[in-house]
């Protein structure tokens, strides 16, 4: 097969008879961030480079090796994002959202990009969906971004998941933290992997996040940033925890927690999951306080949270979530000769006017074709139109699960559908409460 028959390596077609799960899913998690007053933002697929390399962090895997970077024809340095804070960031500041009403709470979903190596539940183009909340420094709202995001998994079906959370700090405890850090590495030079080393003088905190089994095998017994924290930050954590707690929210603290960001201080989290291989986690975030004024805006707290939407899919195919059923043709309207495929078309359009999907042949196939593809489609009832049934203005519509028949007028053919269907759904709602007891 030629390259121009063949999807990008790393990229991933969503075809119909999965698409609609994915609607399903995006909308339930903009339905439950409107509860809580998160209200949606869309930001461009593509930033000036700056806006990542400098604040999602030069020493990190993502600005050092994920990057898709190209100079566009103005000869400026522009990059697909491979998350959506900093963008948000850049939003809200420059849209003067930041100067507004506080907190101020926004929400997205939408396609990021990172040159990784493909496996299961990492791809190059990938979706997530956020949540961002600016002007809130206090800990009840670190437990009401926790809140939501697992309200958001629960109201989804999502089974076996555990939240783990972690504080990293504020600059103060980092930079004890990091000293500790580098006199511990310091000893097992001749083992971590090349990148590592270089990240022992500039960024130690990356180590933690390294993927190399032997790297992470040291980092397992590595000074924990919990120990290092300063007071203010202790008591931060333990309001969170505590807050937590009075909701009924259960966690694990996991001091190895720091997240693959540089713009992260304080609260982390993660929700994980064992359904899904190596690529355990579901959703990840945390507190970002500094960021905003990094970016040139007032120095404003901040907060927020990601969720991998093919890791999340993943999930819910694991572990039979419940999906809707797609939405499936009601009639079909096969015709005989053209007149009849004209009116056909009219019936349509007065069904869909009638917010009932319908369809009709629009390949000039025989009747009998045509009720094959009724059959594939679905659809739930059918009617034919001739000479015989345009002349006399009358239809037959048949039932496809039953197999009984109603006359009645063309043009009345709607009514009749909407009548069969209610008829349809009320004895399913009978059978379904006598099956339950």
């Amino acid at each position: 097969m030629s390259e121009i028959n063949r999807a990008v390596k790393g990229t991933n077609d969503i075809l119909p008879d999965k698409s609609y799960r994915y609607r399903f899913v995006e909308n339930e998690m903009l339905k439950t961030a409107d509860l809580y007053g998160f209200k949606e933002i869309r930001v461009p697929v593509f930033e000036h480079t700056e806006v990542f390399s400098r604040n999602v962090g030069e020493d990190t895997d993502v600005v050092q090796k994920e990057m898709y970077t190209f100079e566009d024809k103005g000869g400026r340095s522009i990059t697909l994002r491979p998350e959506l804070t900093a963008g948000v960031v850049r939003s809200v500041i420059e849209r003067g959202i930041i100067n507004g009403a506080l907190p101020a709470k926004v929400c997205y979903v939408g396609g990021c990009y990172r040159y990784e190596k493909p496996q299961a539940g990492r791809l190059r183009e990938f979706h997530q969906f956020g949540v961002e909340c600016f002007g809130a420094a206090s800990p009840s709202a670190d437990a009401e971004i926790i809140a939501l995001a697992r309200q958001i998994l629960l109201s989804l079906g999502v089974k076996g998941i555990t939240l783990k959370i972690n504080s990293i700090g504020c600059k103060e405890c980092r930079r004890n933290y990091v000293e500790a850090l580098k006199e511990y590495f310091e000893k097992f030079k001749e083992t971590l992997c090349g990148t590592c080393n270089e990240r022992l003088n500039r960024n130690p905190l990356r180590i933690l996040d390294c993927k190399s089994p032997i790297c992470h095998e040291i980092a397992e017994k590595a000074p924990v940033i919990t120990d290092f924290l300063c007071d203010d930050c202790k008591a931060h954590f333990t309001a969170v925890k505590d807050s937590l707690s009075a909701q009924g929210i259960t966690y694990e603290v996991d001091p190895r927690i720091v997240r693959g960001l540089d713009y992260y201080n304080r609260t982390v989290f993660e929700f994980v999951s064992g359904h899904i291989g190596a690529q355990s986690t579901v959703c990840g975030g945390g507190r970002y306080d500094g960021l905003v004024a990094k970016m040139g805006g007032t120095d404003t707290p901040a907060l927020g949270f990601a969720i991998g939407i093919e890791r999340l899919m993943m999930l819910l195919e694991n572990t039979e979530a419940p999906f809707p059923e797609d939405t499936k043709c009601v009639l079909y309207v096969a015709a005989m000769g053209d007149k009849a495929q004209i009116r056909a078309g009219g019936v349509c359009a007065a069904m869909r006017d009638a917010g009932i999907a319908a369809q009709c042949d629009l390949c000039g196939r025989g009747l009998k074709a045509q009720m094959k593809y009724a059959d594939k489609i679905g659809a739930a009832y059918t009617t034919v139109l001739g000479d015989n049934e345009l002349e006399s203005g009358k239809a037959t519509v048949k039932d496809m699960k039953t197999g009984e028949t109603y006359a009645c007028d063309i043009n009345e053919i709607p009514d009749k559908i909407t009548e069969l269907s209610l008829k349809s759904a009320l004895r399913s709602l009978e059978d379904s409460v006598l099956s339950n007891g």
